[in-house]
């Protein structure tokens, strides 16, 4: 069961931690009751942590699984230099996130794989001696007693109690979530006064457009690995901040690039998890390198958004590295409205996630963005504005051209859609349907979101034509 954490407050976290290819990501999954996090056979899938909130046997807290542990450096020097190696490859930089993780976790979930324990194990177990009182060890696929004679062994390591469990099949996993809400004070949880709802962001766009750069720097954290290497994100990284009395919810995406560039597994699912999460945003910061420029891939993002009827800022970042020239900025909007004249009304906004230039503005008008979506039009002002547009620009009067437009509603907002009752719906051109958009843009309110129109008989059920 899954819920709004902005209801809860002060959760206790629980973290899975362990070596590549235990199995952290499927007990995540188990635990949530749903896929969330990526889960392949290859190692190392997981690199950012991965947090939710959910219900564990009845009762609120926040999971999060984290990157495997790798033995590319030595933990013990890891931590004693209180850095990762001047190496900064993607398994020290996971490494050095999973221990951060770790270290503000209530409770470690410490799992093994079934079978004898390996060197990575045991500069695991050693690495996390100081948080002794707050670990539990569970040794995944031992569906049906597989290898458990083996996984007795590791109470040799001081553990005083050791779950055998499958992740997959769901082995003993009951077992192991009370073991866990025995382990956690609840006495801090509480539920939070209802407040307006989060506005959802998601950040999508290419690889290295510095989507994760922004999302630690609104979060005022380090959730989200940050590094030159392409592609370093996989799962959506979810991050909450407060601007201006507002909160927010950030999801952080993996790259999207074209379907011929995508060759691995991985990276496919990546890039489906990243697409999906539209459904779950409210607005999406369409990330674009300002360098280079606008993408026939942003496009296709811009478009996805456009449909599913998602508010769209088109954040162009890097742009501290532009040319400090007058009109920079009104020539590369120029010619990114003319080369997608069909999201005229996405605000175009020049940030810096590197050192926090524009970002305020960019928080602005996600608020009043966020407004726009969920403005909700009284009828009576809608048909008082409809009479106003048919004069104002009358429907064709030709015997195959003609149409009436009896009246209108707001079907609904976020996404924002109207319905227009018309006597002949197929008569109705796309010149007049970008008519009726425009004007409600420019006379409800609707700048800067995308609008739907759906045009219904007025006769009663039967045609109908969406737009």
């Amino acid at each position: 069961m899954e819920f709004n954490a902005a209801k809860y407050r002060n959760l206790p976290a629980v973290v899975l931690a362990g070596r590549p290819n235990v199995g952290k990501s499927t007990l995540f999954n188990r635990l949530l009751h749903r896929r969330r996090a990526i889960t392949d056979p290859t190692p190392g899938v997981t690199r950012d942590p991965v947090e939710f909130d959910c219900f564990i046997a009845g009762k609120p807290l926040r999971l999060i699984d984290t990157g495997g542990f790798k033995l590319e450096i030595s933990a013990a020097d890891a931590v004693r230099r209180n850095s990762f190696g001047n190496d900064e490859s993607i398994d020290n930089l996971v490494l050095g996130k999973t221990l951060e993780t770790i270290k503000k976790a209530d409770l470690i979930v410490l799992i093994f794989e079934a079978g004898e324990i390996t060197p990575e194990d045991e500069e695991f177990i050693a690495l996390l001696r100081p948080y002794r009182n707050r670990l539990i060890a569970a040794v995944n696929k031992t569906e049906g007693g597989r290898r458990e004679a083996d996984a007795w062994n590791l109470l040799s390591y001081g553990f005083e109690k050791v779950f055998m469990i499958s992740a997959e099949h769901g082995d003993n996993v009951g077992e192991l979530e009370q073991e866990i809400i025995n382990r956690l004070d609840f006495s801090r949880v509480e539920e939070a006064v209802e407040e307006k709802r989060p506005i959802r962001i998601a950040l999508l766009g290419k690889p290295n457009t510095g989507k994760s750069t922004l999302s630690n720097r609104l979060t005022s954290s380090n959730a989200s690995i940050v590094s030159d290497i392409p592609g370093t994100t996989r799962d959506v990284v979810e991050g909450v901040f407060s601007w201006k009395s507002r909160d927010f919810v950030i999801l952080d995406t993996a790259g999207i690039r074209r379907k011929t560039r995508v060759t691995e597994n991985i990276e496919y699912y990546s890039v489906n998890r990243a697409i999906k999460t539209i459904n779950e945003a409210d607005i999406v910061f369409l990330m674009i390198d300002a360098q280079e420029g606008l993408s026939e891939q942003d496009k296709k993002i811009a478009a996805l958004a456009h449909d599913k009827g998602r508010g769209i800022i088109m954040t162009l970042n890097k742009w501290d590295l532009m040319p400090q020239v007058k009109n920079t900025f009104e020539a590369v909007s120029d010619r990114m409205r003319f080369l997608f004249a069909k999201m005229e009304y996405a605000p175009i906004v020049p940030v810096s996630a590197k050192d926090g230039g524009g970002v305020d503005k960019l928080l602005d008008t996600s608020i009043r963005m966020y407004g726009q979506l969920v403005t909700q039009t009284e009828t009576g002002r809608l048909n008082q504005a409809l009479e106003r547009w048919l004069e104002e620009y009358p429907p064709p009067i030709g015997p195959r051209t003609r149409f009436k437009i009896k009246y209108a509603v707001q079907s609904s907002a976020n996404p924002v859609n109207f319905i227009f009752f018309v006597s002949r719906p197929r008569a109705v051109n796309d010149a007049y349907v970008s008519f009726l958009k425009n004007k409600i843009r420019k006379d409800l309110g609707f700048s800067l979101v995308p609008v739907s129109i759906t045009l219904r008989s007025s006769a009663g059920p039967g045609k109908r034509r969406e737009e």
